[in-house]
This record gives structure tokens, sequence and C-alpha cells, in this order.
């Protein structure tokens, strides 16, 4: 497979629906400016936009949006959740697509594999709180569980002085040290993807 033929899936879960400003939405354009310099295509989704119903069925019935977002999870080979730190936790939106992906837990291919196994994941969080540690273990260990395999280093992050409001979005310019996380947050994630797709993981071990 040609890295040019491999896409990427970011998620943003802000809380502000669209049109509102995110810092999210500019973290997330960061990083897919730096997967499109790697050849890759993507798209970023900003899930509260959609009606994602609570629940952890791959379907909760009528109106549920997230049918159609799981078969663009499921086609994309890099998965990034952008997600924004509330009271020292990832916002409830990037928790309901966690949830959402319990269901695939028990789903497996043609040789017994989870179906996201080969998949890349990575996490960007921000805040203007300490936290950003935290919520990408959680993240990183929730994702693992589910199969995805993840980078070196798959996690760029942000956080802005205690008790003050200024967020990522307001900032003069983007620090340098969050620029060289983002840059080789992709780096290491194209490079994985790639690898995976030439040497998938093997089948299940029987019994």
């Amino acid at each position: 497979m040609r890295i040019s033929d491999q896409s990427v899936l970011l998620l943003n879960c802000t809380l502000k629906h669209s049109p509102e400003d995110s810092s999210c939405q500019l973290i997330a354009e960061q990083l897919l400016g730096g997967f499109a310099a790697h050849g890759l295509d993507g798209d970023i989704v900003r899930v509260v936009d959609l009606d994602i119903a609570p629940g952890v069925d791959a379907d909760m019935g009528e109106g549920d949006r997230w049918p159609s977002l799981r078969t663009r999870i499921l086609a994309a080979d890099i998965l990034v959740i952008c997600t924004p730190t509330w009271l020292g936790h990832m916002s409830s939106v990037a928790q309901r697509v966690l949830e959402r992906l319990d269901a695939d837990l028990s789903t497996t291919d043609d040789e017994g594999r989870p179906i996201l196994f080969g998949h890349v994941a990575a996490t960007a969080v921000l805040g203007n709180e300490d936290g950003a540690h935290k919520i990408t273990a959680d993240l990183h260990q929730a994702l693992n569980d589910l199969g995805f395999t993840m980078p070196a280093q798959g996690g760029t992050y942000w956080n802005g002085r205690a008790m003050e409001k200024t967020d990522y979005k307001d900032l003069s310019e983007t620090p340098e040290t969050v620029l060289e996380a983002n840059a080789t947050l992709v780096s290491n994630a194209v490079h994985l993807a790639r690898l995976l797709a030439q040497h998938p993981y093997p089948a299940r071990p029987r019994g």
C-alpha cells in the first residue's frame, strides 16, 4: 500500500458547536496540515455537531449518527482524538466516542483479529489547567484496549497557566514546543501506519 493511499480522521471533541471558534479545531487543523505534508488525505469532524446517542452498541436506533461516523473511523488508517480539558478530565464528547467504540471490542475480521487492529491512534489535549498527562494516559489506555496501535510520543498537548482564561486559539503564536510535538506525532503516526499496512498483525491464536 502506498502511503498516499492512506487517510487520517481527526475528531474534534470540543463542547462548542460550529461555527464557534474552538482551540481543538485549531490544533486539529495544524495536525491535518502536517499529515497532508506527508501525503495523507484527511478530514476533521466536530463530533458535537452530530447526534451521537449514548450507549455501547454500534447502532442505537433512529436518529443516531454514530453508525456513519463509525464507518469513517473504520475507513481511516489513523484516528486522532482532540479534546479540551474540563474539570481535569477529557470532554464528555470524547468519552462518548470511547463508549461507542466499545461495541467493537468483540468484532473481529476473518483472521480473528479485532477490527481495529492495524489502525493507528493519537491524541491532542488542550486546556488552561494541568491535566493533559492524565487525559492522554486515559485516552491511550482506552484506545489501546480497543485495538488501536499508538505511536511513540503519539500525544500532543498544551496547557495554559492555572487560574487564567487564555485559550490555545488566543495565543499570538503557537509555542515551538507544541509545534515540535505536533510534528513528532504526525511523523511517527504516519511511519507506524505504513509499517502496519505492509506488515499486519498476525492472525489471533486459537484456543
